[in-house]
């Protein structure tokens, strides 16, 4: 079933589950965080577009979290050096990834869990195991509205929709798909791969630093943790959207749209009395049945169930 679908359909049974979860005001709470979740789902469909996959999303949102909370905090930093500090981190980060699955061959799921743990020690030295709190000026953006729509929501529509173009109508966007569905054919008409490849990455590890600053902004005194459940969701999100995790084939915008469902489908869970333990499986069941139905054949089974049966002869 093709995500839109899902989305609408989560929308509608919502108020039979959970009776208010889809009232302006519960929506208005909804939206932001699926505006982080569409910023950082976009990092890892540029990432699950070449073959790869990055698992250092959650130490890069605590970093970059850190930078606009613990190190402004007290005027230690001015704020816009803070936020340039976030980014650069969240870039440096996917720079040493990049150059790691892409130069030495090292398995993308090994080069980013080794370097989530370094940030993850390295955002407890810095904090001293205390976030801090955001500047009040970056708190109101957060959570400021135009027209009735939270800003981060029509910030992270903005970024899709941008992102989107990029990828499908410009010449850049276009080889960086080209290097995704395949390495060799790329290089025989003449891409640099390595420079795509590493750049999957840098500007991942850029989404998932913005996807960071924003939360922290928003939630103004942020706990350290607050990107482990975006490890999960950024994938399934992805594997929602359409993309395949053998990388060639993505869709921000669908990505985006499994954000926003599966941010809806955690919010009418917690409404309905469950504990964020079942919201997790949920997800992680969710995730699991997409990868499962994605490899199912159904243009194979439509045929076989078109097929006339022929009488056996005796």
């Amino acid at each position: 079933m093709p995500i839109w679908l899902l989305a609408i359909v989560v929308f509608v049974i919502s108020p039979l589950i959970a009776p208010g979860s889809v009232t302006p005001s519960a929506l208005t709470a909804m939206l932001p965080f699926a505006g982080v979740m569409a910023i950082a789902a976009l990092g890892q469909t540029l990432v699950i577009t070449h073959g790869g996959i990055d698992l250092s999303v959650p130490g890069v949102m605590a970093i970059s979290a850190v930078c606009v909370t613990k190190l402004a905090q007290g005027g230690q930093l001015p704020t816009p050096a803070c936020v340039l500090l976030g980014i650069a981190a969240g870039a440096l980060s996917g720079l040493v990834i990049g150059v790691a699955v892409v130069r030495f061959s090292v398995a993308a799921f090994v080069a980013s869990l080794a370097v989530n743990s370094l940030l993850t020690g390295l955002v407890l030295v810095v904090s001293g195991g205390f976030p801090g709190t955001a500047h009040p000026a970056v708190s109101a953006f957060a959570v400021s509205s135009f027209a009735g729509v939270p800003t981060l929501f029509l910030l992270a529509t903005l970024l899709v929709v941008v992102a989107h173009l990029v990828l499908k109508q410009s010449v850049a966007g276009r080889r960086f798909i080209a290097v995704g569905a395949g390495v060799p054919s790329a290089r025989i008409a003449g891409i640099h791969t390595s420079i795509h490849g590493v750049m999957a990455y840098v500007l991942a590890g850029t989404a998932y630093a913005a996807a960071g600053m924003l939360l922290a902004a928003y939630l103004r005194t942020p706990d350290l943790q607050l990107g482990q459940s975006y490890q999960l969701t950024t994938i399934a999100a992805v594997v929602l959207g359409g993309t395949l995790l053998r990388g060639g084939i993505s869709s921000i915008i669908a990505t985006a749209v499994a954000a926003l469902f599966l941010t809806q489908l955690g919010q009418v869970v917690l409404a309905a009395g469950a504990s964020t333990a079942m919201q997790l499986l949920i997800q992680a069941l969710v995730l699991a049945a997409a990868i499962i139905l994605r490899g199912v054949d159904w243009r194979r089974f439509v045929r076989f169930r078109n097929e006339p049966v022929h009488p056996q002869k005796q």
